[in-house]
């Protein structure tokens, strides 16, 4: 059977009810909720006439409740708390103001930047729980858009207008080769003399791969891709053990092993990635995500 509530009945006009019910006067219900003393005379009213029935005898200018009151504001503070509860599971289900965050990143993120952010987290809030999920740009979008993580440190996502965006710094992309390989004493790789040089990559869904695929058609030539892999550590050992060149961004030179080199492209080249950290526009007042946007911006002058 569909149970149809009168419109008259509120969630606000039964905490107005209970308000009246604990002081006794409209005037300290009133203090109590701030707002006027005509407007809880009004919503009161107005709930008599959507319950069908007297909730209070007129006294004067006194109202007293009725037996009739008294059961509808026992009902009233199980409704009131049932919806409380309620409401307060469903933000924790979205992860809203729940007490842990997933942060999705990017794998190449996870030296300096990951471990800044989450540092900063626990020093502004000291209750809350990071977890982290790792994933290609592609991946960490549709993660976000589906729930599975609150925020991700990713490059902008292009016409994303369901996704808010502050950047944290931008990395420049780099030729990566052998050490010791004929790039070596190189001030800068001109990318059209590569032609017949092997390349690794990323696979697709990386914002490095994107680079990489937009400095080649620059040079006005497809890379011969001998192979792909699906994080930025293997990339950089199939680079130190020979197997091709590549391109890689800035922010692993601190972590690139001892065999790689990297040089810089010739300024027609240059691919500049935006890292930021981004989330839903729809989640933008959740307590946890301004707590995070806090510390990003609070980290951006050691991340740049």
């Amino acid at each position: 059977m569909h149970i149809r509530i009168d419109e008259e009945i509120t969630f606000r006009k039964l905490e107005i009810l209970l308000a009246f019910m604990e002081t006794g006067n409209l005037s300290r219900a009133a203090a109590q909720l701030d707002v006027s003393a005509v407007s809880v005379h009004r919503a009161l009213h107005s709930l008599e006439a959507g319950v069908r029935c007297a909730l209070f005898r007129h006294e004067g200018r006194n109202l007293h409740p009725t037996e009739a009151a008294h059961a509808l504001a026992e009902v009233a503070r199980s409704v009131l708390r049932t919806m409380s509860e309620g409401i307060r599971t469903t933000r924790e289900v979205a992860g809203y103001s729940a007490d842990r965050v997933r942060i999705g990143s990017l794998y190449s993120l996870t030296n300096r930047t990951v471990p800044a952010l989450v540092m900063g987290m626990k020093l502004r809030k000291p209750d809350i729980q990071t977890e982290l999920i790792l994933g290609s740009n592609a991946d960490l979008l549709t993660k976000l858009r589906d729930g599975a993580i609150d925020a991700a440190l990713m490059g902008v996502p292009e016409g994303a207008v369901d996704v808010e965006s502050e950047a944290l710094f931008q990395d420049d992309i780099y030729f990566a080769a052998p050490v010791g390989s004929r790039y070596a004493a190189m001030a800068q790789v001109d990318l059209a003399s590569c032609a017949d040089e092997r390349f690794v990559t990323l696979s697709e869904g990386f914002v490095t791969y994107s680079g990489f695929v937009d400095s080649f058609r620059v040079a006005g030539f497809t890379p011969n891709v001998v192979m792909k892999t699906g994080d930025i550590f293997s990339l950089m050992n199939l680079v130190s053990g020979g197997v091709g060149c590549t391109l890689l961004p800035g922010r692993v030179r601190t972590v690139m092993p001892d065999k790689v080199q990297f040089i810089p492209l010739q300024p027609r080249y240059l691919m500049r990635q935006t890292i930021a950290l981004n989330f839903l526009r729809t989640r933008e007042r959740d307590p946890n995500l301004l707590a995070l946007l806090t510390v990003c911006r609070t980290a951006k002058a050691e991340l740049g």
